[in-house]
């Protein structure tokens, strides 16, 4: 129950960078799954999966800095347009800017692990 108000709650406030980072992740999870269902019958697509695990996770924490950036720069312009801004304001939108960072680093995290696993548990050729 937690989980999924957690992870409602990030796909509502995070915007629509949110989605974008969504599905870099699950295609790393994907793509880190079928590296372990292919070790033993094709080493090579295995390994190709594992190195577009590794790109998709990039991609998902790239996404993540560019829209936690332009939640920033638009916090700023709201402040200028404002002048004089409550502070439970500032924080509120600085939470929601980071967010889409957090989701990032979460998700790079994740397949990173999945990845390591798979390394590890690879036998020595």
């Amino acid at each position: 129950m937690f989980n999924q108000l957690l992870f409602a709650r990030l796909l509502q406030e995070g915007g629509t960078g949110m989605y974008f980072i969504l599905i870099a992740f699950l295609l790393s999870l994907f793509f880190v799954i079928m590296a372990f269902v292919k070790r033993n019958k094709n080493k090579d697509d295995a390994k190709k999966m594992i190195s577009l695990a590794n790109e998709s996770s990039i991609i998902a924490l790239v996404i993540g800095c560019l829209c936690s950036m332009l939640g920033i720069i638009n916090l700023f312009d709201m402040v200028e347009a404002l002048g004089d801004v409550e502070p439970s304001i500032f924080s509120a939108s600085l939470k929601v800017s980071l967010l889409t960072i957090t989701f990032g680093l979460f998700s790079i995290a994740l397949a990173r692990v999945g990845i390591l696993i798979y390394k590890w548990t690879q036998p020595e050729s």
